[in-house]
């Protein structure tokens, strides 16, 4: 355990100023230009259903200026093809770790359709992963550069990852654990690692998940409906707080247990998306502050006081999570990056921008497999900064784990979720980290390059997208 930091300093490993021997401070070289890194996480698209017609990426199949992939509706008897879909509000389809086994029917990627009939209709509860959102499925459809004019602007200008693979097969709470922690599991002692196994699909509950079937309490709850889930693996926040590394995670309007996944209180962060407080180590670290509202990232934005690692969490109404309006996530994606570029931060961080889940959305691409839990479907990602490479597409393997190992690089000396070196042992079954295939975050980045001016878009642009009935 680690008492609360004071005046916050890197430590000696992390260090990106050197010196001469005359003491005179030195520029940061390479990846040690960037001083603050922040990752913007949104929900459920698929790589395809965004990004699948922009120009060089690896999307939509096509000869001779069709598509050449289809999807069997059951219904019909027809095999459905890809189509452009103006509708700012969709449906999408299941995306638990069963569905994503049956939308990649073993590689053949044509269960989409066929797991959006099977799902569930008419679910009180939005965000849960068994349902569907629309009458009829529209798992096939993809929007362009006419629908997300402000995506496809920092894509274009940008980097474009093009095989950004959800760490796991799974839905939005193991993909947020992922995102902080490389791994989703299931404890039974507070502040033992060891007691955690693991689950793809069935972490303990955070309390305000109400739609979770109770016919695996064992695995989904530490208690009654309410109790706080017992996370007592190992995050990267131990690591930071271990480095003396600044860190805050953004969420509307603020704090634990919110219920953003009912019909009636939309407008703040659902549990879901939030794990950290339920973190031992943030708890004992004394860190539970660093769980704070979005207000405070939009003036540290302004004021040049963000700290070295941000995590960004959407209200539902703000996250494109079907029911959710794709126009409104774009808003609200724009409106954060706007304030970073417009501060005096913007010269040395890098954004990164990402979807948790393919929400039951097509892809025409299998993931490789890296252990029991992962890789699932692709997610569109698309890398921000100064020193970003411009009008690139980058064709790495990559998952969240990837901005894990970009953090570590930059902060703390390559430091790593390992249980055999980070001090804290657990039981995960793989340092995803250090995945063989695992791309490289610095690649998308010319540290050499003159620094680059921000692309401040309207928040609102004009779109083609047709509102909802």
């Amino acid at each position: 355990m680690h008492k609360a930091a004071g005046p916050v300093v890197l430590a000696a490993a992390s260090l990106t100023v050197l010196c001469h021997a005359q003491g005179k401070p030195e520029a940061p070289q390479g990846i040690h230009k960037i001083r603050h890194i922040i990752i913007i996480m949104q929900e459920n698209r698929s790589f395809d259903s965004y990004f699948g017609t922009f120009p060089g990426a690896d999307g939509l199949p096509t000869k001779d200026g069709a598509f050449t992939v289809c999807n069997p509706d059951l219904k019909t008897g027809q095999c459905v093809s890809p189509y452009h879909d103006d509708h700012d509000r969709n449906g999408g389809g299941p995306h638990r770790a069963v569905d994503s086994i049956r939308d990649m029917d073993n590689g053949k990627m044509d269960g989409f359709m066929i797991a959006a009939e099977q799902g569930r209709k008419g679910c009180q509860a939005a965000a849960d992963p068994a349902c569907v959102g629309s009458a009829r499925p529209d798992v096939m459809g993809y929007h362009d550069g006419r629908d997300i004019p402000n995506y496809w602007a920092y894509a274009q200008t940008y980097v474009l990852q093009d095989h950004m693979f959800e760490p796991n097969a799974s839905w939005s709470l193991p993909a947020h654990l992922y995102e902080i922690s490389a791994w989703s599991a299931y404890c039974t002692r507070h502040n033992d690692p060891m007691s955690c196994s693991n689950a793809l699909d069935n972490p303990g509950a955070v309390p305000d998940d109400t739609f979770r079937r109770h016919s695996r309490a064992g695995l989904e709850r530490n208690g009654p409906v309410g109790t706080p889930p017992i996370y007592a693996w190992t995050d990267v926040t131990y690591l930071l707080h271990k480095y003396h590394v600044t860190w805050g995670y953004y969420v509307v309007p603020g704090g634990p247990g919110c219920k953003g996944d009912t019909n009636s209180e939309k407008f703040c962060t659902p549990g879901i998306w939030n794990p950290l407080p339920y973190f031992d180590t943030v708890k004992n670290d004394d860190q539970l502050n660093r769980d704070q509202p979005i207000a405070n990232f939009l003036k540290q934005a302004h004021d040049g006081t963000l700290p070295s690692v941000s995590w960004i969490a959407p209200s539902f109404a703000e996250s494109e999570h079907p029911p959710a309006l794709i126009s409104k996530g774009q808003t609200w994606v724009t409106t954060l990056i706007n304030a970073v570029m417009q501060g005096p931060d913007w010269k040395d961080c890098a954004i990164f921008l990402a979807w948790d889940d393919w929400g039951g959305f097509y892809d025409h691409l299998a993931p490789p497999v890296v252990d029991q839990n992962g890789y699932g479907l692709r997610v569109p990602a698309i890398v921000i900064s100064p020193y970003a490479k411009p009008h690139y597409i980058d064709h790495q393997v990559l998952s969240f784990d990837a901005y894990l190992k970009f953090i570590e690089d930059d902060f703390m000396g390559g430091a790593r979720l390992n249980p055999k070196t980070d001090g804290r042992p657990d039981p995960r079954p793989t340092v995803r980290e250090n995945a063989h295939i695992l791309g490289d975050l610095s690649n998308d980045f010319d540290f050499d390059q003159n620094p680059r001016k921000a692309l401040v878009l309207s928040p609102h642009p004009k779109t083609d997208l047709t509102a909802p009935n």
